[in-house]
């Protein structure tokens, strides 16, 4: 194995951090883990797999705190996601939703299934209680037994909310909650600002800076890069700390010709002035060399044009299958990606 992993660390004791969003990281981590174990990676199988998960979705619903993205990974990691949906649990009823709706409780947009609902009362009973929400998120893992270290990006309340057209509002916009714009609009009407509400006052929850600046290896995954990871970067300490490390930072293209393959990433880039393109987003996350946070970025086989205009921005490039058809195919990813900044 070449030497451009710190110092001092070796393929049988790095560690390797993430920077996670809910379904697209989730299913990375699925394949990056397969690889570990099958022996695919240049690392020991029992490697330390840190995930800074976002948790910039978050919200109150009915009383109880959901964190969407921290409760995906656990769940698909834990073995207890609904395959089908992405989100959420497998075998899961809804008499609670029902019940709620015919009380005319709202939001009757945003459901908590009966099994899911146990682990927002767990959740919530602990904050409530004064644990913080790593804590909590500790205590959650014990039952699931992700076979990572998941960490939420900060233990502060942080969230975002984008601004749509509303021509019955005073100044012809409104400002909804992100998960009212996915979930109950469908990010079916252009976004014309996103809102990140107390990122700026936020601080990295404890162990994500020394996650990142102790690890063999930094990796990006195809999570989207304005509402995911790029909340994760907003957490003052986070960027600098991609900065200082000494590990590589490599990222996977969560865009595949001109548009996203899951989720809504398009009409957030959109949103923000950012080329809906592989190159668009590498150049959003920009070269370390150069301020940024990317050593490598790989993208898929069909951009395959874009990579030496990647690689003239400072960050080294090629083009792979960026398909998470299988854990095998997301393991390949994960494999390509070591090598590119091996």
């Amino acid at each position: 194995m070449s030497s451009n992993f710190p110092a001092g660390q070796s393929p049988e004791s790095p560690s390797i951090t993430v920077l996670s969003g809910g379904m697209g990281g989730a299913r990375f981590l699925q394949g990056l883990l397969h690889g570990l174990r099958s022996g695919l990676l240049p690392f020991a199988p029992d490697t330390t797999v840190n995930v800074v998960a976002n948790t910039a979705d978050d919200l109150w619903v009915h009383g109880l705190k959901v964190c969407p993205d921290l409760d995906t990974v656990m769940y698909t990691l834990g073995d207890g996601i609904d395959p089908e949906r992405g989100w959420g649990r497998r075998e899961e009823t809804w008499s609670v939703k029902e019940e709620l709706a015919t009380y005319g409780v709202e939001p009757t947009w945003f459901g908590l299934g009966d099994r899911d609902i146990a682990t927002h009362l767990v959740r919530t009973q602990m904050l409530e209680a004064g644990y913080s929400l790593s804590a909590v998120t500790e205590a959650l893992c014990q039952r699931w037994r992700p076979d990572v270290r998941l960490l939420p990006m900060t233990d502060d309340r942080v969230e975002t909310h984008v601004a749509i057209g509303d021509a019955e509002a005073p100044s012809g916009k409104r400002v909804v909650h992100f998960q009212e714009y996915w979930v109950k609009l469908r990010a079916e009407v252009p976004a014309e600002a996103l809102v990140f509400v107390g990122l700026d006052q936020s601080a990295p929850a404890p162990g994500v800076v020394e996650a990142i600046t102790s690890a063999a290896l930094v990796i990006v995954p195809p999570s989207n890069p304005v509402v995911s990871v790029g909340t994760i970067l907003g957490v003052p300490g986070i960027r600098e700390a991609l900065l200082d490390t000494a590990a590589p930072v490599v990222g996977l293209s969560p865009i595949v010709g001109s548009t996203h393959v899951r989720g809504m990433a398009e009409q957030m880039l959109t949103a923000i002035g950012v080329e809906v393109s592989a190159a668009g987003v590498a150049g959003h996350y920009g070269a370390r060399t150069q301020g940024g946070v990317l050593d490598g970025w790989l993208v898929d086989d069909q951009d395959h044009e874009q990579v030496e205009r990647i690689r003239a921005g400072g960050v080294a490039c090629r083009a792979v299958p960026l398909m998470m058809t299988s854990p095998e195919a997301t393991a390949a990813m994960a494999v390509a990606a070591v090598d590119l900044v091996r």
